[in-house]
């Protein structure tokens, strides 16, 4: 790993959980801080512009969605929660509070490092001049979207998606998207009507580190599902005749077809 991948902040109640997250994290090669409430956590991120944050939700004064939101309020570090439920609707909320990812515990720490590695390399937007996330873990350099195979900006009934500057219009007006519900959008647009399975975007959310053969479980499967239905209702979909995102019943998703023009 390389040694200087800038600062993580481990907010953690359990002393014996915050040890080894601090040690997992500091032998990838992070600055660790941590903190052991919610409140204490929000002035880490903020006054050490932690690049990387693990985040439990079970915290002794406020709950780690609420510290989630605070966080998004200042901050665009990479989230993971992390939490010994693994209901629905705690997977629905801290998706729709802006985690990144969602591990449950007891999780094994070659999965959570492999993880956060898979997270920075995906783009990322600063948010007041925080400290880049180094090119050992990023993706490639935006000029590679030059290449002929790889478009830079993909168009599909009226909507415009840049994959070098990750911004994404809707009739010439700004969409605001995260990074996941970005990754998944573009997937969808590349494959240009082809179905993609939720295995498939499964992997495009996680990154290159999930190859044939690695395990993806339902809650994977099920995240997905909830990126999908979070971008739906930002782009106003129509469920009954969708402009841009069909599902495929027992399968996954796939762009739909385009449209005549002035008819989008």
């Amino acid at each position: 790993m390389d040694d200087d991948l800038g600062v993580a902040v481990v907010i953690e109640d359990d002393a014996d959980v915050r040890n080894l997250l601090e040690g997992v994290l500091s032998q990838a090669g992070f600055e660790v801080h941590t903190a052991c409430d919610g409140r204490a956590g929000v002035e880490v991120v903020r006054s050490k512009q932690a690049n990387v944050v693990t985040l439990d939700i079970g915290l002794p004064d406020i709950d780690g969605f609420e510290v989630l939101r605070r966080i998004r309020h200042f901050s665009n570090a990479y989230v993971v929660m992390l939490t010994g439920r693994t209901e629905e609707p705690d997977l629905l909320s801290a998706l729709n509070a802006g985690a990144d990812d969602y591990i449950a515990k007891p999780f094994r720490p070659r999965e959570l490092r492999a993880r956060v590695a898979a997270m920075m390399r995906r783009p990322r937007h600063e948010i007041n001049a925080q400290k880049p996330a180094p090119a050992a873990w990023t993706s490639a350099p935006a000029a590679a979207a030059t290449r002929i195979h790889d478009v830079a900006v993909l168009q599909h009934n009226g909507l415009v998606l840049n994959h070098r500057t990750r911004t994404v219009e809707v009739n010439g007006e700004p969409l605001a998207l995260t990074r996941s519900e970005f990754d998944l959008l573009h997937v969808l647009l590349k494959g240009g009507g082809a179905v993609c399975t939720r295995a498939d975007l499964v992997k495009a959310v996680r990154g290159d580190f999930y190859d044939e053969d690695t395990y993806i479980s339902e809650a994977d499967e099920r995240a997905v599902e909830v990126h999908i239905g979070n971008l739906r209702r930002k782009l106003k979909e129509d469920q009954l005749q969708p402009r841009w995102l069909q599902t495929v019943r027992g399968v996954g998703y796939r762009l739909a077809p385009a449209r005549p023009v002035g008819k989008t």
